[in-house]
């Protein structure tokens, strides 16, 4: 009988412990995981979003663009060039001049979170439609992979 109580207690001492034992490993095998995605956003990078139709809409997309090397949707290159012209400030981009745009209304809304040179970038804007949001930003917002630049 006393094997069993000694086996008894120490069965539920593991018990108590295995929470503790097993909060542990996971914290020590999160370290690792923390450190990568902090890598990945190490550099100038965006966190970029396009909303199409107006604030009930639920199209939204979006995807991480990293400029050190270019990488995150199909025109990474052409954004981070036009991103570095302008020293990361997505309100200094210009407009192309040689781009008319049809008066019609389908409001798209962007966003670029990040930081570029190492100072936050937070941007917000709606244009009246996407031919606005392209003569104005260029590559940046281009997430789709059926949009194409014009010649």
């Amino acid at each position: 009988m006393t094997y069993s109580l000694t086996c008894l207690r120490s069965a539920k001492a593991v018990r108590r412990a295995l929470p503790a034992a097993a909060a542990l490993l996971l914290a020590v095998g999160a370290a690792p995981a923390l450190a990568v995605s902090h890598d990945a956003r190490s550099g100038n990078w965006l966190q970029l979003t396009v909303t199409r139709g107006d604030s009930r809409s639920s199209d939204t997309r979006g995807t991480l663009l990293l400029c050190d090397p270019p990488q995150g949707h199909s025109r990474a290159v052409e954004a981070c060039d036009v991103l570095t012209q302008a020293d990361g400030d997505v309100d200094a981009l210009t407009a192309d001049g040689s781009r008319v745009c049809p008066l019609m209304y389908a409001p798209v809304t962007v966003r670029a979170q990040g930081q570029w040179n190492g100072r936050p970038v937070d941007y917000e804007r709606t244009f009246g439609n996407d031919c606005e949001r392209e003569a104005l930003t260029g590559a940046v917002f281009a997430l789709d992979d059926q949009e194409v630049p014009e010649v």
